[in-house]
């Protein structure tokens, strides 16, 4: 949802005014143990099937052996669960979006409800063009109608550990440690014992999840152990080698889920979700009020009525129960899936077969689902867990399955991918869920990973660097020009000539001058998005962007792309330049009477003759009128004129077919 630096509390829509909404994250507590006695030190570990026996003392492998020994929990167990938090990163011992420290994501209470930004705004119009006036602020819906999160709580930990709750915080061993304690506590709790076997602590994960009712939870321990079959092997963001052997036999004790003594969910049969998820319904509501305004959304018939071609990725820039708030509330804006950081927990707000409101382009909206992901864009240490990226990348692929979605970058888009429709809404377009997202994990998870598809001669590439050691420099996450923490990203900068030095290449929509700000997208490609090549330069390479010749750094031994097949379009032979457009919206002839015309408005960007662009797919000019609470009147007008959606800039926008020429490279 994110907006602007000056402004951290934007949403879906376009741009927007401030309010305070939300209530405070639950602090619920994980089980009834503080007070517990520290676990006695044992000798000997239970170390993980395949894990480096002797593994360097002050190392994080080490750590998790000396933590197996100590609260007898095995090392496979801790690794996995660990994984699944926090991919074994310690992020510098910042807190994420939840409040979680450290490998084990031992969350404090304080500091989630010090992190946990609410939403401060209201919206302009949700389609992006002139359909509708402007919503209302909003109310805040009644703090009982939030979910609430359980949590692994950081005091917990220094209560069972003897430890003080700073050091589970900034040592990494000792916060593996507190981990190993509260997994240690909750089996006993569940009158378990401290078994050397992988298979008996399915009960004691599932708690850990910090998760309030059995189906979150066992989703969550589904996970585990599943990383704990597949076994995983990762340099983390400290540079530390950490392995863990596959156990692919391994069958978990799944009937302890039922002596946790969490309360089952009530199961939801209209949850468009897969089985392999935590799923609820949080509606967002379709009410008339005031002046025959109405909201959150639009009643549809997709995909009969049209396809859903997109799926736009965004981030909340608000905690969990804020957003539960807003999201049931018919005088703001809305969208399909919200997901929690803590557990990976999915509610549904919108059916697919309706149009919510979330894009800040009306035909975007009208061909897309949108999945809002817990997090804030200028906070790269306010962490996605792997439980979050993991119940994304599958709601994900389900929702690529039932609608015949290809999962690639020309699909799958961020909100920083949507165009603006009208040259006066490129400014205030969104920049979520941004350069921190991890787009090469993410299409990892889908099981799409990217990788070169294009041959030696090809003339197109991929943008794919490495993300951990990707850090270009960005400012204004916390003050306008200050740096901000150094950072994985995937994103690369472009430059107006081979040299660093060079001017950054500028967006002429933005009418503003290029900067590294964390929200400026003039100047960068991202992780995926497909690009012709223009030139070739050394270590450099330049891809024609934004009717620009733009460079970036592609070293041979250290690339940040590589070579891709696929189509591009060119402007056809005796054209000087052909228009680009924000939206793919049928010629004035096809809209019949009591449907107004919907002008077909360039933006203010051109392709001069000798670019190409890469093709992400053709698309109908169709339009879906739909501006009254009732729906007697709806309807999708679609057009005889066809458009090629393209990979211009950082965002995607649409040619006409009639104004260019289709060629291949392979």
């Amino acid at each position: 949802m994110r907006g602007s630096a000056t402004d951290p509390t934007s949403t879906p829509g376009s741009r927007h005014r401030r309010r305070t909404a939300g209530t405070l994250v639950s602090a619920a507590l994980l089980l009834p143990l503080l007070g517990a006695a520290p676990a006695q030190h044992t000798a000997g570990a239970h170390a993980a099937a395949g894990s480096p026996a002797g593994s360097a003392p002050g190392s994080l492998q080490h750590a998790f052996a000396a933590a197996s020994a100590e609260y007898h929990v095995p090392q496979s167990v801790l690794l996995a669960v660990s994984y699944l938090q926090s991919r074994w990163d310690w992020h510098a011992g910042a807190p994420s979006v939840s409040g979680g420290y450290g490998p084990m994501h031992l969350t404090d209470a304080r500091t989630a409800l010090a992190t946990t930004e609410h939403f401060a705004e209201g919206t302009e119009d949700p389609r992006g063009d002139s359909a509708r006036p402007a919503l209302r602020p909003a109310a805040t819906a009644p703090a009982d109608q939030a979910l609430p999160a359980r949590m692994k709580t950081l005091p917990e930990a220094a209560g069972l550990t003897g430890l003080p709750a700073e050091r589970l915080r900034t040592d990494p061993a000792a916060n593996v440690a507190g981990g190993a304690a509260l997994l240690a506590a909750a089996q006993k709790h569940l009158g378990e014992p401290l078994s050397a076997d992988p298979a008996a602590w399915y009960g004691a994960v599932a708690r850990f999840s910090g998760a309030d009712d059995t189906a979150t939870a066992a989703a969550y321990a589904n996970d585990v152990y599943d990383v704990l079959r597949t076994g995983k092997k990762r340099t983390t963001d400290a540079g530390q080698q950490v392995t863990l052997g596959a156990q692919p036999g391994l069958a978990a004790d799944t009937a302890q889920l039922g002596r946790t003594g969490l309360r089952k969910g009530k199961a939801d049969d209209g949850l468009e979700c897969p089985r392999s998820v935590s799923c609820v319904s949080v509606p967002a509501p379709y009410a008339e009020f005031g002046d025959n305004d109405y909201g959150n959304h639009d009643l549809g018939d997709r995909p009969v009525s049209q396809r859903i071609k997109y799926i736009v990725i965004h981030d909340t820039e608000g905690g969990w129960d804020g957003v539960m708030n807003l999201i049931q509330d018919p005088t703001y804006v809305s969208w399909n899936y919200t997901i929690r950081s803590t557990d990976g927990l999915i509610a549904q707000h919108v059916k697919a077969k309706d149009v919510a409101w979330h894009a800040g382009n009306w035909d975007v909206n009208a061909r897309s689902v949108g999945i809002e992901h817990e997090g804030f864009l200028t906070a790269p240490d306010s962490w996605y867990t792997e439980a979050m990226y993991r119940s994304s990348a599958r709601l994900v692929k389900y929702l690529a399955r039932r609608y015949d979605i290809p999962l690639d970058r020309q699909h799958i888009l961020g909100h920083d991918n949507v165009p603006g429709p009208t040259a006066s809404t490129v400014p205030g377009m969104h920049t979520d869920p941004g350069p921190y997202w991890d787009w090469r994990h993410y299409f990892q998870l889908l099981g799409h990973p990217f990788r070169p598809t294009g041959g030696k001669h090809s003339s197109l590439v991929t943008i794919l660097p490495r993300y951990a050691s990707n850090q270009p420099v960005y400012t204004g996450c916390v003050t306008a020009g200050q740096p901000c923490t150094a950072h994985g990203s995937s994103e690369v900068r472009l430059y107006s000539d081979h040299d660093v030095t060079s001017p950054l290449i500028k967006d002429i929509g933005l009418k503003t001058n290029p900067t590294d700000g964390v929200n400026d997208l003039s100047s960068r490609v991202s992780t995926g998005q497909q690009y012709a090549v223009a030139d070739r330069w050394g270590d450099w390479t330049a891809v024609w962007y934004l009717g620009q010749k733009a460079w970036f750094q592609n070293p041979r031994k250290h690339p940040t792309a590589v070579r891709a097949g696929g189509r591009v379009v060119t402007p056809k032979d005796g054209a000087a330049s052909i228009p680009v457009y924000g939206r793919a919206y049928p010629e004035k002839e096809a809209f019949p009477a009591g449907v107004p015309v919907q002008s077909v408005v360039p933006l203010p960007y051109t392709i001069p003759a000798g670019q190409k662009y890469v093709v992400g797919d053709e698309v109908a000019g169709e339009y879906y009128y739909a501006v009254t609470f009732t729906t007697d009147s709806h309807r999708v007008v679609v057009g005889k004129d066809l458009y090629y959606e393209i990979q211009y800039g950082h965002r995607v926008a649409f040619v006409r077919a009639a104004d260019v020429d289709v060629e291949g490279s392979h």
